[in-house]
């Protein structure tokens, strides 16, 4: 396949900085690549919009702005404490035009360090999404999660998927995650993870966290999992997706976590970068 990737990126303007950050990293480490970035948002000013856009045009790529509408947009399910847009993720069949077929999906707290196109060419062997687990040591996030929400299947972390938007479309309802946060609202933690996990675990393909959503908490956990073998060396040649889970993010001035250099060394060059374009019309 030689196709263009399409990446989707669900997020309000308190992200647009890591969200630049990311693309960098996508652009630098798959610089061949044409990539179609989906931008859905509900609150994101034209100014924030040309920001991104002034990074994609440089890259060769193609921006796509998606603002929800205000009637959509009051239909999306709203918990304290959680903006709207990490559901349009989950919605995107319902956002993005019909031509769109397939979609990887990715956090903006995200840099990407290798090649990516083996994941847009992975085989979803019939199923609708495909994610990875984030488990300690042993399996036991997993099992509490089962017990939590009374499911089978493994605990998938929502910050990287591979949607077949098609199949979205047909399976994914706002009526139906409507109804779960109502009924489950008291169990749930984070709750659009929660109900992809709730309502479409059983309907997930998972691919490997090592790779494809690496926590950047969890560089000793991996190490043990492995007796060693997933040194820093390793993570730099096979991983593809670095995910900064948690707090303090790396553009935080509290972060000093193993991976913090990375990020702010790519968040520099891309101010480099930055510097020697026009400047973004208000």
């Amino acid at each position: 396949m030689a196709d263009e990737i399409n990446v989707l990126v669900t997020l309000n303007a308190g992200y647009l900085l890591p969200l630049k950050v990311m693309l960098w990293s996508l652009r630098t480490n798959n610089p061949t690549e044409k990539f179609n970035i989906w931008l859905v948002h509900a609150s994101m000013t034209p100014a924030q919009v040309a920001e991104v856009q002034q990074l994609t045009t440089q890259f060769g790529w193609q921006l796509h702005n998606e603002q929800v509408t205000t009637a959509f947009k009051d239909q999306t399910p709203l918990i304290e404490r959680y903006p709207q847009e990490m559901y349009f993720r989950l919605l995107c069949g319902q956002i993005l035009p019909t031509t769109v077929k397939r979609v990887i999906y990715l956090d903006p707290d995200i840099l990407v360090i290798n090649a990516i196109r083996p994941l847009w060419e992975l085989d979803l062997q019939g199923k609708m999404l495909a994610a990875a687990a984030h488990r300690g040591v042993t399996k036991l996030v997993d099992n509490v999660n089962q017990l939590r929400l009374g499911t089978t299947t493994s605990y998938f972390n929502s910050g990287v998927l591979v949607i077949d938007v098609a199949q979205a479309r047909d399976k994914i309802k706002l009526a139906d995650i409507t109804a779960a946060i109502e009924t489950y609202s008291a169990t749930l933690i984070l709750p659009d993870q929660d109900i992809l996990n709730f309502l479409y675990g059983n309907d997930i393909l998972e691919i490997p966290e090592e790779i494809w959503n690496y926590d950047t908490r969890k560089y000793l956990v991996y190490q043990t999992r492995t007796l060693t073998e997933h040194d820093i060396h390793w993570v730099m040649a096979q991983t593809v997706i670095l995910h900064y889970c948690g707090t303090p993010k790396p553009w935080d001035a509290k972060s000093d976590g193993k991976f913090t250099g990375l990020f702010l060394n790519y968040q520099q060059q891309l101010n480099r970068l930055v510097a020697t374009l026009a400047p973004v019309a208000e």
